[in-house]
């Protein structure tokens, strides 16, 4: 009996193996397409980035490469700019274009532009931020027309008030004089917008404290309220450094007095010709690329805020 037994519990047990090995093939061999598949899932995705690295880097050198020639025309001789236009290395280098600006009214032009881009910073900082806050907190009436009015304001080209403008200044008796520089740009429309929309994200109840402690709306403002602005209020000063500091067509139309010319009236003669004959390429290069240093150290000094301001109000815009 036992002995007819003792093959049937072989076989039995030969199966168990049998089919326990092929549960272990079967799952090896998932574990092995399982295993391919995320291999290619990773290496498609390491592809992509890849991509997406190349493409910018691509766009930054396009948009590099014109500064690196400024930068080699500005070392260059009158006849290695010509001859050569885009090469990177100046052959001889010389800094002679460097010199010849500072013969001309360049330190003049430089000095006109410091003053009326720092007048029109504070005001642009100081008048956007009163007009942002009434917008975005006092309760009057058309304060919904007076915001249209400005986003209407903010889809008119710049270069069709420029008559208007010119006809004011004449009225008004200020052309050719220093407040006609900066006067007229001392509040934009870009800059109420932005303040209004950051005041709008603050909490009402930190008005409401100042409030209970018997302080005024002014108060209120420039106590409480705009020091907790302060993203919005260096990315309004970027802003406003870098558009009075490259403004041209305004100050075209405010003076012909070369006395009050700003750096982007006198490089601007300098480049139909104001030099004499010749193309003056390393002078005209040399005046734009000091003319360029101001504002790219600005921007680099507060980047970090200028991301922050401008993402500032986003969720309530």
């Amino acid at each position: 009996m036992s002995d007819s037994q003792t093959p049937r519990s072989g076989a039995a047990l030969e199966g168990n193996v049998t089919e326990e090995a092929r549960a272990l093939r079967a799952e090896a061999q998932l574990h092995m397409s399982t295993s391919d598949d995320g291999n290619l899932v990773g290496r498609s995705g390491r592809g992509k980035k890849a991509a997406v690295y190349i493409a910018l880097i691509a766009f930054a050198l396009m948009y590099i490469y014109p500064f690196i020639v400024q930068l080699s025309t500005s070392f260059k001789t009158d006849a290695d700019a010509v001859n050569n236009p885009l090469t990177l290395i100046p052959n001889p280098v010389t800094t002679a274009a460097f010199e010849r600006i500072f013969q001309t009214d360049y330190p003049l032009w430089f000095t006109n532009s410091v003053i009326v881009t720092l007048l029109v910073t504070a005001g642009r900082v100081f008048f956007n931020s009163l007009a942002g806050y009434a917008l975005a907190r006092l309760k009057f009436a058309g304060r919904d027309a007076v915001f249209t009015a400005i986003l209407a304001v903010l889809a008119v080209p710049g270069i069709v008030l420029l008559i208007p403008k010119f006809l004011v200044l004449n009225y008004l008796g200020i052309y050719n004089t220093y407040p006609a520089l900066f006067v007229p740009l001392l509040v934009d429309a870009a800059g109420v917008f932005i303040m209004k929309q950051f005041f709008e994200s603050i909490p009402p109840s930190m008005e409401e404290a100042a409030r209970l402690d018997g302080a005024g709306t002014f108060r209120t403002f420039w106590s409480v309220i705009l020091p907790m602005a302060r993203p919005a209020l260096i990315t309004l000063t970027i802003l406003s450094f870098q558009g009075s500091w490259n403004e041209l067509s305004h100050f075209i139309i405010a003076t012909d007095d070369p006395k009050l010319y700003t750096l982007t009236r006198g490089v601007a003669g300098l480049t139909s010709g104001g030099l004499g004959s010749g193309s003056q390429f390393p002078i005209t290069m040399a005046a734009a690329l000091l003319m360029t240093i101001p504002t790219a150290l600005v921007f680099i000094a507060f980047q970090r805020y200028f991301t922050q301001g401008g993402n500032a109000g986003a969720d309530k815009g």
